[in-house]
């Protein structure tokens, strides 16, 4: 640690921080004093420069400097608050607005928008003459929609695309306030390489990215009376959905959630972690058999939109590598329009199913090949935890007073395995769960696999599963993917099993997500504190394996006959297509 001054008030700052930073991490100094730096294209991970005129700082024996590319010194002096930085502070903050559409009544951002925090710390509006610009009509390029009217050429999409995913789908093109997004390559995101992971809207500081809003034909099909309609939620959604009203990241939102779905109107409630589950059932056994038989190792997990798509594109040499397992989200939805249908005598034609996701490329998943086992589409929607946000407000539901209520019946029970797949390394420590129980044929005490736990890129190990030393691999960001896949391809690394997730650390920082301001992205590791309540969950479940759930048995007793069965097969597992082809 260094001591510096932030307007004459001391300050404990980590030596190699930028002044930035500094004036972040000081937990004291952040909320006792008027430290404020301004930035708008600074964020932590993704882009460290912040070239917008608005991230400066007065150094004594230095000047003005860019507070995100100087580093702190012992002793430094530093002022943030003078007539001078905020006279040039302004004067940058008025040529973004310019070129800005303040249209902001109309905008999903409101309200959490940066470019309004900084228009509030500056205390600047814009005329309300002035106030709609629309020089460019607004782009529906898929499930991902571009407002070139609002963007400020922050760079933040561009640089998680090249740098944090390895893409590269998207590019600035024009310089300064002129410029705008495109694609880099072709005229449409898909013939760029997009996998639809939504990373980019995630880290965008304002509404110029988007993905596409389904919640209006959502509402219409509630209100159908010949319609019935179910919803199921995804294991991460609980652990972030009460950030939209205001609870700290990572809050835990189970029972307000069912509550909340219900009031929307919803026919059932059902949870994805009874679909996380059913994969476990069948991956477990698909991995035994690989094990077994040594074809296609290493096996590649499946439960990820995002890396099918990226490996359909960009390596189809490892298409036999990947489980046939649907993704929690498909197999739910499948076992709703054929074994709840059946059970419950309601026709399937008549059902509508609805996920409600961390992840934009669900969106997109259901519309895949070998997703119908029932004849028709196993889901019909699927909305992000954004979209859920804002119908919960439209429909003026109380989220914080609700009373916590469970999902419902036979498909709304779920175990502490399912529950930890929003996590990265989740979905592995689920299926070793069952699959050492299985292969030694009796309960193993040791069920936490903790090495294959936390937030880094890439995480090793070797478990001893049977007589059999098992090695593995859980990697999360599809650059750190691309990186491990050259390692295997080298002989460099060998694995039999490897968990892969397309956003870094996983579904819990899916680019379906809530989204958190770049100032306490800086403080707070939204992806560590998200994924411990999940594995807080886990830790208070009753039945914490996949296999030991009761609604599973009576599944698979009924109606599938065993895991890896021909029925469970038809309906369960899906196939791959190289891209081109």
């Amino acid at each position: 640690m260094v001591n510096i001054t932030i307007n004459g008030n001391p300050v404990h700052a980590r030596e190699g921080a930028s002044v930035l930073e500094a004036s972040r991490e000081d937990k004291y100094a952040s909320k006792q004093f008027d430290i404020n730096i301004l930035s708008l294209n600074y964020l932590r991970d993704v882009q460290q420069g912040d070239t917008s005129g608005l991230c400066i700082a007065e150094v004594a024996g230095k000047g003005i400097v860019n507070a995100s590319t100087v580093t702190v010194e012992e002793g430094m002096e530093i002022v943030t608050n003078s007539p001078e930085i905020i006279g040039l502070q302004k004067k940058a903050l008025q040529n973004i607005l310019d070129h800005h559409d303040l249209d902001c009544r109309h905008c999903l951002r409101t309200g959490n928008c940066e470019l309004q925090e900084i228009q509030y710390n500056l205390r600047m509006t814009k005329k309300t003459s002035d106030a709609k610009i629309k020089d460019t009509d607004v782009v529906e390029d898929g499930i991902i929609v571009r407002d070139h009217n609002k963007c400020v050429r922050c760079g933040r999409c561009v640089a998680v695309c090249k740098d944090v995913q390895g893409i590269g789908a998207i590019r600035m093109e024009g310089e300064s306030m002129k410029g705008r997004v495109v694609p880099s390559r072709g005229a449409t995101l898909a013939e760029s390489g997009c996998v639809n992971c939504g990373q980019c809207i995630s880290v965008c500081p304002v509404g110029a990215l988007r993905e596409r809003d389904d919640t209006d034909r959502i509402f219409e099909l509630i209100a159908d009376p010949d319609k019935y309609v179910i919803v199921q939620a995804a294991p991460s959604v609980r652990a972030s959905i009460g950030e939209t009203f205001r609870y700290p990241v990572g809050s835990v939102t189970k029972g307000k959630l069912a509550a909340a779905l219900r009031r929307l109107g919803f026919d059932r409630v059902f949870d994805t972690v009874f679909g996380a589950d059913l994969t476990i059932m069948e991956e477990a056994t698909e991995l035994i058999g690989r094990m077994n038989s040594g074809k296609n190792m290493p096996m590649f997990t499946s439960c990820c939109p995002g890396w099918i798509s990226y490996c359909e594109e960009n390596h189809p040499e490892l298409l036999d590598h990947i489980s046939t397992c649907k993704s929690p989200q498909q197999m739910a939805g499948a076992m709703i329009k054929t074994y709840l249908a059946e059970k419950e005598g309601i026709d399937k034609d008549r059902i509508v199913v609805v996920s409600v996701m961390p992840c934009t490329a669900k969106k997109c998943e259901l519309t895949r090949d070998d997703e119908n086992a029932g004849g028709v589409p196993d889901v019909d929607f699927s909305i992000t935890n954004r979209e859920l946000g804002r119908m919960i407000e439209r429909a003026d539901i109380p989220f914080i007073a609700l009373e916590d209520e469970d999902f419902d019946l036979p498909l709304g029970i779920g175990t502490g395995a399912g529950t930890i797949f929003g996590a990265t390394g989740g979905v592995m420590e689920a299926a070793l769960r069952t699959a050492n129980d299985w292969v030694n044929g009796t309960s193993q005490k040791a069920i936490d696999y903790k090495e294959v736990r936390g937030i880094e890129g890439v995480k090793e190990a070797v478990y001893k599963v049977g007589k059999t030393d098992l090695k593995v691999a859980a990697v999360s960001g599809l650059a750190n993917t691309e990186k491990l896949l050259e390692k295997i391809k080298s002989g460099e690394a060998v694995y039999d099993f490897v968990e892969v997730m397309a956003c870094p650390g996983g579904c819990v920082n899916g680019g379906g997500q809530p989204q958190q301001m770049a100032e306490k992205r800086t403080v707070i590791d939204i992806r560590k504190n998200r994924a411990e309540g999940l594995y807080h969950l886990d830790e208070r479940c009753s039945v914490r394996k996949s296999y030991e759930n009761s609604a599973i048995k009576e599944l698979y007793s009924s109606y599938l006959g065993e895991p890896g069965s021909e029925k469970a097969h038809a309906y369960l597992h899906t196939t791959y297509q190289a891209k081109g082809e």
